[in-house]
């Protein structure tokens, strides 16, 4: 596939390294020469030093017979007109666009239409790290939660304590803990390293454990791994952005939320928006503050603004203090596996959320929704199988005659309504959205090709 990326940044660059892997024609169009000159001689990739949105730039990129444009730089307007340029002069079949600003967001169903602003598919950072949070804050306990099948089914990532009921046991005994659910563990990192979980494989105390569920039976997998925490009831954020403020809008209903903004007017403005939100002008690394509003009492702690290293002291302070758990934004990759896991108990990257969704749209064969897992190195995937015994590798097969490469577990099944937890006996059947975690993101293009049908396969 010729994709052209528009924005060198982080997500661009990131979109770039994933795509190149999987032997894409890419090229990389920003207006920062040094940084494309990196990318060049990291990756095997064009670039063209240039305006994004400017004919003449898009004509040197290729876009004449692109199949694809992803605009992804740090100006919206830039992204929207390069999609409708695109459009206009070169009929490019797909076009993708990360808009941050609420008011394009606000106005999307009437903006983003082939009439209008012809963007296909819309990538808003601040909805998704928005969506991720409130996943965590519904399933105390939880290290990730990626919904699959318009949400009936669930991968999860836990650690496991000693008081989970199957620690220290084989993954054998799962059915007979929990007879009348069905679940299934697709990955489990032990010290950093993925093991290929078996019946034989006994779960141990610190094991990172993914498991696949129907998204009602979370909780109930979740007790068998480590105690169940009480839900959240109190809930600290901090910084009134886009993010902060909207996660706010979200929780206000059904939890106790308090916020603190470091900007006054920001802050009265907020106090005004958010009508069941107690909202604070203040600064969060102040200790007074926290004392004040009883930090200790808090659930979450969740610190928000655009500072990396604001967000990771004040949420060390908090902890410190007496908050039960704390969640950092983090925009620099590199600080994400520092921080994870001590003090802090999760680090969310805008990044991975923008390049999942991104990931979702750019998949070859028919891949539905991507997530990216374990900071970039795992990945769970759902996709559609498409043809018949003649034409698929896949269906008319039992998952025991696929040939999955390396690290490769079918999670689960969705046919139809009916939610199938994967065992070596099901077959797979035309039209099954079947969801697979991939513990080496390498594999994936394997993993395509054999959802991809061929007239030319006996």
């Amino acid at each position: 596939m010729k994709i052209i990326i528009l924005g060198a940044g982080q997500v661009g660059g990131t979109l770039a390294e994933n795509l190149v892997d999987e032997n894409n024609d890419i090229t990389v169009v920003d207006t920062d020469a040094d940084r494309l000159r990196q990318l060049q001689d990291q990756f095997d990739l064009r670039v063209v030093n240039g305006h994004g949105s400017h004919p003449r730039v898009l004509r040197d990129a290729g876009a004449e017979d692109a199949d694809m444009l992803v605009a992804v730089t740090n100006s919206d307007e830039t992204n929207m007109i390069a999609c409708q340029i695109a459009y206009s002069l070169f009929n490019t079949p797909n076009k993708i666009a990360r808009i941050r600003a609420t008011e394009y967001i606000r106005e999307s169903d009437k903006l983003f239409l082939p009439e209008q602003i012809p963007i296909d598919y819309l990538i808003s950072p601040e909805q998704l790290v928005i969506d991720y949070i409130y996943k965590l804050i519904q399933y105390p306990g939880a290290l990730q939660v990626v919904n699959f099948a318009e949400g009936k089914v669930s991968i999860v990532a836990v650690k496991a304590y000693y008081g989970g009921s199957l620690v220290g046991n084989a993954l054998s005994s799962l059915r007979e803990h929990m007879p009348h659910i069905d679940t299934r563990v697709v990955a489990i990192f032990r010290q950093d390293r993925p093991i290929r979980p078996q019946g034989s494989t006994i779960i141990e105390a610190g094991d990172e454990v993914f498991f696949v569920a129907s998204t009602q039976h979370i909780r109930a997998v979740m007790s068998e791994l480590q105690r169940l925490e009480k839900p959240y009831k109190r809930l600290m954020i901090v910084g009134g952005g886009n993010v902060g403020a909207g996660l706010a809008r979200r929780l206000e209903k059904d939890y106790s939320v308090k916020l603190i903004e470091r900007n006054q007017k920001r802050a009265t403005e907020l106090a005004e928006l958010l009508h069941d939100t107690i909202v604070f002008y203040g600064d969060a690394s102040d200790q007074e503050l926290l004392t004040e509003e009883h930090i200790e009492q808090m659930d979450v702690f969740i610190a928000l603004t655009n500072d990396d290293e604001a967000n990771i002291m004040s949420a060390m302070l908090a902890k410190k203090m007496g908050a039960k758990k704390a969640m950092v934004l983090i925009q620099r990759s590199a600080y994400v596996e520092l921080v994870q896991g001590g003090v802090i108990d999760i680090a969310i990257s805008p990044q991975q959320a923008t390049i999942s969704a991104l990931l979702s749209h750019v998949r070859k064969a028919d891949i539905v929704n991507v997530s990216s897992l374990r900071r970039g190195v795992a990945e769970a995937i759902e996709a559609i199988a498409h043809g018949d015994e003649n034409t698929s590798k896949v269906v008319g097969k039992k998952i025991s005659e696929i040939k999955l490469p390396p690290g490769t577990i079918i999670g689960a099944i969705v046919r139809e309504e009916e939610v199938i937890i994967a065992s070596d006996y099901h077959i797979i059947e035309q039209g099954d959205h079947v969801i697979m975690f991939i513990t080496d993101k390498k594999y994936v293009p394997e993993v395509e090709k054999l959802f991809q049908p061929s007239p030319f396969f006996l």
